[in-house]
């Protein structure tokens, strides 16, 4: 996954697991030169929603093992990190990840949509937990996004 192996690339290299959101931004952004510093801070923000950072006072906490991660040497992200994906996207990829054909999910969650009449996220966490795929903070997104709608 580019994006964990992006943000774990500056924890990495200094041997720690929390870092100041500056030294992150530079470390991207000037330091491997991957994104603008723009980026580097937008980065930040969508691997805090996808659970790999937390914040402490002015720090970034890495929220997974970065010395874990292996980081491929000529490694460069693709800009698409920056995106954020919708909690839809974030189940099917851990679906994915665990082996389940992408079309065969999709179809299986649709048909669990109708059935049901839930949304197509609710179906989603359905469909994974039946499979005994961990999508908690995708489930607790789901929710959340239920309560506002």
């Amino acid at each position: 996954m580019s994006l964990e192996e992006a943000v774990a690339a500056p924890f990495r290299e200094r041997g720690r697991t929390r870092l100041g959101e500056g030294e992150f931004v530079v470390a991207l952004s000037l330091d491997r030169d991957w994104f603008t510093p723009d980026q580097a801070k937008r980065l930040v923000d969508v691997a805090a929603g996808r659970g790999l950072l937390s914040r402490a006072d002015e720090d970034l906490v890495a929220e997974f093992d970065p010395a874990a991660v292996t980081v491929p040497d000529g490694f460069v992200p693709d800009e698409s990190v920056l995106r954020e994906q919708s909690t839809f996207e974030r189940i099917l990829s851990a679906l994915t990840d665990a082996g389940v054909e992408k079309q065969k999910a999709v179809a299986a969650i649709n048909e669990r949509q109708q059935e049901l009449g839930v949304t197509i996220e609710a179906a989603a966490v359905l469909y994974a937990r039946r499979r005994g795929i961990a999508v908690n903070d995708a489930a607790d997104r789901a929710l959340a996004e239920l309560r506002e709608g």
